[in-house]
């Protein structure tokens, strides 16, 4: 999203959360909770906890060559091989606009290691923009979506393409095969195979892509187009509005899809492995109090979505920049903030650590900022 950042200090932000942060040290809650647990564990039912806390730590995206507009959110996982530049438990960011802000034309994602400061991972040739269709596959490979502009508009955009990147961060192939500007993905990933499903900005269509891994690339087995007929417009804010975040969960073979101009969320049956279009799929949430153009999607360990707005379709002012937090089923559970100013949330990403740990990280593209929060998950 191309907001105009000049003027604005980081600084702000880690204020408009100090708040929060400094109420979760406060030993009032934690012993009110106890208690409630000790004399009422009826009044907590694991399924009925929210996921979403208060943020924990705030760092820049912006790299030396000064990209600009966070988009993608994607972590390493646990088995990715070692001896590259990045590592288990990184998260890489991808930035979406160049140093003038021109949306479309970034061209670098970056590593958050976890106790490390922010480093290059890759630099590809201008123009680029490199969206939220950004995800890691365990035999070491990184597949980040691009959806050039040369002006900065979504009306001279191009296709664009998925790059295949390695743990060095060099780009050594890229797929074409019926994309349509990846404005976001969703991976299953099972070591030699890979089911990756992209949304298409300019066609309004989901495609998942089944894939052959080895260490030495990877290679589209067949592509085919599972879901369509979703709203899909060019916005001179937003770039484009259009089906954005992927989550598959695959205990149910189920594709959720976010559609921003829809401001819905939909749910794509047997999606690793039906053959034909299957439409819009069916409805599963909308909430024209909490939704205010549904765009990145994660899951967390308790089951439940997680949706970010964009803030141009069904807007509120008093509602700016939300994280929302709602079950498969359809009930509202939780928003929080992630700025005072409208279209900041954007990509985020969920990894569970492990049974009882798990980690959320997003991005507040308002003011080109990376925020994670390490969690404990509901027993």
């Amino acid at each position: 999203m191309n907001r105009d950042s000049v003027g604005r200090k980081p600084i702000a932000v880690s204020q408009f959360f100090a708040k929060e942060m400094k109420l979760s040290l406060l030993w009032m809650p934690f012993t009110t909770a106890v208690l409630l647990w000790v004399l009422c564990p009826s009044l907590l039912k694991a399924q009925e906890e929210p996921f979403l806390p208060g943020p924990v730590r705030v760092v820049s995206t912006v790299p030396a060559n000064g990209d600009l507009n966070p988009y993608g959110v994607a972590f390493v996982p646990s088995v990715f091989p070692a001896g590259g530049t990045i590592n288990p438990g990184d998260v890489l960011v991808s930035n979406f606009n160049a140093s003038t802000n021109l949306q479309g034309t970034g061209t670098t994602i970056v590593d958050v290691p976890a106790n490390a400061a922010v480093t290059l991972f890759f630099q590809g040739t201008s123009p680029l923009g490199l969206t939220t269709a950004l995800n890691v596959l365990q035999k070491g490979f990184v597949l980040a979506g691009n959806f050039p502009s040369p002006d900065g508009t979504c009306g001279s955009a191009s296709a664009g393409s998925i790059l295949v990147i390695d743990k060095n961060g060099h780009l050594i192939s890229t797929i074409t095969e019926r994309v349509q500007g990846p404005w976001d993905s969703a991976l299953f990933d099972e070591g030699d195979t890979a089911k990756f499903f992209v949304a298409n900005a300019l066609s309004g269509a989901v495609v998942r892509y089944d894939l052959n891994v080895n260490n030495s690339g990877v290679a589209v087995k067949k592509a085919t187009q599972i879901a369509s007929g979703y709203l899909h417009n060019c916005d001179p804010v937003t770039f484009v509005d259009a089906p954005t975040g992927l989550v598959y969960d695959p205990s149910k073979n189920i594709l959720y899809v976010a559609s921003s101009a829809d401001n819905a969320v939909y749910a794509v049956r047997d999606a690793a492995d039906r053959t034909h279009d299957g439409g819009l799929g069916t409805l599963i949430y909308e909430d024209p109090k909490h939704l205010h153009g549904a765009l990145g999607l994660a899951m967390s360990p308790n089951g439940h979505l997680l949706v970010t707005n964009n803030d141009a379709i069904n807007p509120d002012p008093s509602q700016p920049s939300e994280l929302v937090e709602f079950t498969v089923e359809g009930q509202f559970v939780k928003q929080i903030s992630l700025d005072p100013s409208p279209g900041g949330s954007f990509g985020l990403a969920v990894e569970s650590v492990n049974r009882k740990t798990a980690k959320l990280a997003t991005v507040d593209d308002s003011v080109n900022l990376f925020l994670i929060w390490t969690l404990t998950t509901p027993e």
